[in-house]
């Protein structure tokens, strides 16, 4: 391993200039945090590609055999773990998304809805090169995980110290939410019905704003202005080639694993607006501390992931050293509870992914049966919303997010998507208000450009 040091830590400047190019990604802690926001990591140009569509995998473009996730894991297999540590936690590996039907297919869950635009359910780079920024000791690299990575090493460190461009312009459009309020008041009446029936105890139901794309929109920039609005430890813009690019502002934390197989994973539920007023913030957060609702839908997800964990934990591993935290970030406050345990020897990343994805926090409980009503009351697939954001090192490392708090960028469209979990005492007017706090900010990011 070779890391070449730079002189700028600006991941976000530095990527403008390969924001453009297909597979390039930034994974951009945007709210620096010790513990869960301290470093930012930039890749381009992988020595080999994985994508699953509608079930069916590629690698370098070509068709390959089994489910994406024995492919990803076999991929990742054909690389050793590096001989010595890293100044970073990730040094080289795969970088990607999972997205919410990856999930479903896990499960076993049929969708009713279709892929008309042939949107990838998940995507990864495989990269021997990283670029990575330590905001806590103002330090960067560009890392070589190979020997023959180097040159191309030394080429990206080149390219990252030139001056970067000037940010891009972004060009307004205007979004149409895809529910009008008493639709989806409607929809989260049903799913009170269903929790009264006894069929579930929580559902998270959401819904889409969608704009037309305008011609010579930058999408990085659009991101660029996200991040401004809503800055978050696990930021990332991710270029899937010309029919996907995910700009996302996402708090949460999904799993975590270290390298000795920790897991840690960061359950958000409960969401109250921020205020420019100290008293009525500080208010604002006292009610969702103490908000009986919010605590039991909370402790659901929490128990979900324990669940979901218990499957790949050493036995008697699984810890709820947190629950009911209260984390504030620049337009919300949140309720994070926090669940570890150890992995079992001989699993690896992809089967703690497999055991848990997708996310209990944007499914409800129990999953299966959440999941199927989800379907039937949304109009359309969520695609990478609500799936993951991962890196997974060759050395067996990983860290991933929540894709909440996210655009998704297509060829003719920009969606936006916001939602919450559904309890016995939910209000439905209250729930479209939580939603549309959750969304606002990505709602700015574009319809002010």
């Amino acid at each position: 391993m070779r890391a070449i040091p730079l002189s700028g830590s600006d991941p976000v400047a530095a990527f403008r200039g390969l924001a453009g190019q297909p597979w390039a990604m930034l994974l951009d802690s945007a709210a620096s945090h010790p513990a869960h926001g301290r470093f930012s990591y930039i890749v381009a140009e992988p020595f080999r590609t994985l994508e699953a569509v509608d079930g069916r995998v590629f690698v370098d473009g070509a068709p390959a055999g089994g489910d994406a996730f024995a492919v990803l894991a076999a991929e990742l297999a054909r690389h050793p773990a590096p001989a010595t540590a890293g100044p970073v936690p990730f040094t080289g590996g795969a970088v990607g998304f999972i997205g919410y039907e990856a999930g479903l297919r896990l499960e076993r869950v049929r969708s009713r809805h279709d892929n008309p635009g042939g949107q990838p359910e998940m995507a990864f780079g495989f990269y021997d090169v990283v670029a990575a920024f330590d905001h806590a000791e103002r330090r960067a690299w560009v890392i070589a995980a190979r020997p023959e990575a180097e040159g191309r090493a030394h080429a990206l460190a080149e390219r990252l110290e030139r001056d970067p461009p000037p940010p891009g312009l972004l060009v307004r459009s205007s979004w149409r939410p895809e529910l009008s309020r008493p639709d989806y008041l409607g929809r989260v009446g049903r799913v009170l019905d269903d929790i009264r029936a006894g069929d579930i105890y929580q559902a998270n139901v959401t819904q889409r704003f969608l704009a037309d794309r305008p011609a010579g929109l930058d999408d990085y920039a659009l991101y660029e202005r996200l991040r401004v609005l809503s800055p978050a430890p696990f930021g990332a813009f991710l270029n899937c080639g010309p029919r996907l690019r995910i700009a996302s502002a996402s708090p949460e934390r999904f799993l975590r694993l270290s390298a000795s197989g920790a897991i840690e994973t960061r359950p958000i539920k409960g969401t109250r607006p921020r205020y420019a007023d100290p008293a009525l913030d500080a208010a604002a957060a006292a009610e969702l501390v103490g908000s009986v609702k919010d605590r039991a839908e909370n402790l659901m997800i929490t128990d979900l992931l324990r669940n979901d964990l218990g499957r790949v934990a050493a036995i008697g591993s699984v810890r709820v050293p947190v629950l009911y935290g209260l984390e504030s970030f620049a337009s919300v406050h949140h309720l994070v509870s926090v669940v570890t345990a150890q992995l079992r020897p001989g699993l690896g990343p992809v089967d703690l992914l497999r055991a848990a994805c997708p996310g209990g926090s944007i499914t409800g409980a129990p999953k299966i049966r959440a999941m199927e009503i989800i379907d039937e009351l949304e109009l359309a697939r969520r695609g990478a919303y609500c799936g993951s954001v991962v890196w997974i090192g060759f050395d067996g490392a990983m860290d991933s997010s929540i894709v909440i708090r996210t655009l998704s960028l297509t060829p003719d469209a920009v969606m936006a998507q916001a939602g919450g979990g559904i309890v016995a005492d939910s209000d439905p007017a209250a729930e479209h208000e939580e939603m549309l706090v959750k969304v606002r900010p990505l709602l700015r990011a574009f319809d002010q450009a």
